[in-house]
């Protein structure tokens, strides 16, 4: 009976870990959007600052919220933001759109952190 026992308790252990590890990826995205991108954008609808809202990115073409003046190469762009662009536009802003607006931002190194964001990004409400 102990060995039975001891693979309960060993299952109750794990689950409590592996819902904490997806409450801490979570909570890293949301840290390295603060970190690299709230100094000048929020997730807050209409709560256009330095750089225009993120709310609802996803999906959205560039260059089109309103009450926010964007450069003409981002007007222009003709991009729709998905998981893909956003990674790299997040790496290296000046790759995918040269002429952005973002200075002095240039952009995020880690590719963990750049998930991170874009998982913060697409997640409800944001």
């Amino acid at each position: 009976m102990r060995p039975s026992f001891m693979i309960l308790l060993c299952g109750l252990t794990v689950l409590p870990l592996s819902a904490s590890r997806g409450q801490d990826a979570g909570a890293s995205g949301e840290q390295a959007f603060n970190n690299s991108c709230r100094t000048c954008h929020t997730v807050k609808d209409g709560d256009n600052r330095a750089g225009p809202n993120l709310h609802n990115i996803i999906g959205r073409k560039a260059g089109s919220v309103a009450n926010y003046r964007y450069s003409e190469a981002m007007k222009s762009s003709d991009i729709v933001w998905d998981e893909d662009r956003l990674l790299r536009f997040i790496e290296d802003p000046d790759a995918l759109v040269s002429g952005n607006g973002m200075k002095p931002y240039t952009g995020v190194r880690s590719a963990e952190d750049r998930a991170g964001i874009v998982a913060f990004l697409k997640s409800p409400g944001k």
